[in-house]
């Protein structure tokens, strides 16, 4: 990790520079996945599990790719009771957060009498994937999966991959926590495929939700237009924007916090004083010593760890909108007066107390987030994504003699005849 010195002028072709050097590359797994996706439509379950023992190396068959429903009961007594504790607690914050983003269907009547609005419906059905391995994480399930409960959603499938322990007994106390029964043993792209097209024992869903590795988020990319999908993550970034007032150490520890993820992820600060970027550097090298992930967060650090000294605090606020982090930490004096400038972030910390890790788990909002600048045009997941507006139209008879015309008017002009003459037909009854 070193400091440089950057000026105003420069700051978009930094940013080019290291968005390229994130620059994910699918052309060599593109037609892997085609042909895995291509197996799965064609063979369902056969594939899968052909693909998951050349994969995973794990023997699936038709008994073991949905997990029991007692495997699921009795995750409970497998976990130490405060995992537990924190575990409903952070559910029971995330959905009271997501309820109050809900909106309502409504209806309103203009000025000629014609009823207008919109209803609003969950989606049917939803699919879950929650990374295997080391990356299994509880938090991952309930960042997607209480925001589907929120919303209404009524069949809801997760897919993990398999393991000689099995399920992340932790996973499956939030599916059960959930009243989600609908668990299976595979992953990859295969298990993308098997959610936007179905087998005979996994049924298609409407939407597909989580993070994954390459393959998986190849896969989302290809099954795109047949299934929704919440979006394509990248590698895990924070921005941290710090003035003369910040802790050094806070800053050092949330940048270790974000680098110790994965060895692609960014951790950046931006900062006017030179003496707070020599005392945070200072503190991550005594950090990253003493942390139990030093190989990972080195590496992270070593790739992909920045800290620039800007002349001006509107400076570091051009940086981050013109960088659109997927997590913003705001350590400067007053946060709240800044938030008006900042317009692209996935999600926003304000204050030394709000570390990115309260997002991680607890605060409410959900951790998926768009991530590699797509901050600067999309959103964090949230109750909203599992729900579908349809608009409602009712024409009163005053609103067909007073509109009529004009429609009669503007489909003659695109010379479709029949869009006209569906209006006229109605007006001739009228009269």
């Amino acid at each position: 990790m070193k400091i440089f010195s950057l000026k105003r002028n420069a700051i978009n072709s930094t940013i080019r520079q290291i968005r390229k050097s994130q620059e994910i590359s699918y052309k060599n797994v593109n037609k892997t996945v085609a042909s895995i996706i291509d197996d799965v439509k064609k063979l369902g379950d056969k594939a899968i599990f052909k693909l998951t023992k050349q994969y995973d190396n794990f023997n699936l068959n038709l008994q073991n790719l949905k997990v029991k429903r007692s495997l699921i009961s009795d995750s409970s007594t497998k976990l130490n009771s405060d995992l537990k504790k924190s575990i409903k607690k952070a559910i029971q914050r995330v959905s009271s957060y997501q309820k109050k983003k809900l909106p309502k269907s409504f209806l309103y009547k203009d000025n000629l009498g014609n009823k207008l609005g919109w209803s609003v419906s969950p989606l049917d059905s939803v699919g879950i994937y929650v990374p295997g391995g080391t990356a299994s994480y509880p938090s991952s399930l309930i960042m997607t999966a209480v925001l589907a409960k929120v919303a209404g959603v009524k069949k809801i499938s997760i897919v993990t991959p398999p393991s000689q322990d099995g399920v992340n007994k932790a996973v499956l106390f939030v599916a059960d926590c959930l009243k989600i029964e609908n668990i299976y043993q595979v992953g990859g792209a295969q298990a993308i495929a098997a959610l936007a097209y179905g087998t005979k024992t996994i049924e298609k869903v409407n939407k597909i939700v989580g993070p994954g590795n390459i393959f998986v988020a190849n896969a989302k990319k290809q099954v795109f237009g047949d299934v929704g999908i919440d979006m394509v993550a990248g590698p895990s970034e924070v921005l941290i924007i710090g003035d003369k007032s910040a802790s050094s150490e806070i800053i050092a520890a949330d940048l270790l916090a974000q680098a110790e993820h994965d060895v692609n992820a960014s951790s950046i600060l931006v900062t006017t004083s030179k003496i707070l970027a020599q005392k945070v550097l200072a503190d991550v090298k005594k950090l990253t010593k003493e942390s139990p992930r030093k190989n990972i967060i080195s590496k992270s650090l070593r790739n992909n760890g920045k800290i620039f000294l800007m002349n001006s605090l509107e400076s570091c606020i051009d940086f981050s909108n013109s960088f659109a982090p997927e997590h913003l930490e705001l350590l400067v004096n007053s946060p709240e007066r800044l938030l008006n400038k900042i317009c692209n972030a996935g999600s926003i910390f304000l204050g030394k107390n709000s570390a990115e890790a309260f997002g991680d788990y607890i605060a409410g909002p959900s951790h998926v987030l768009p991530t590699g600048g797509s901050a600067s045009f999309s959103s964090p997941l949230s109750s909203l994504d599992f729900i579908k507006y349809s608009s409602v139209t009712k024409i009163s008879d005053k609103g067909l003699r007073s509109l009529g015309e004009n429609v009669e008017v503007i489909a003659e002009s695109e010379s479709l005849f029949a869009h006209k003459n569906s209006i006229s037909l109605r007006l001739r009854k009228k009269k």
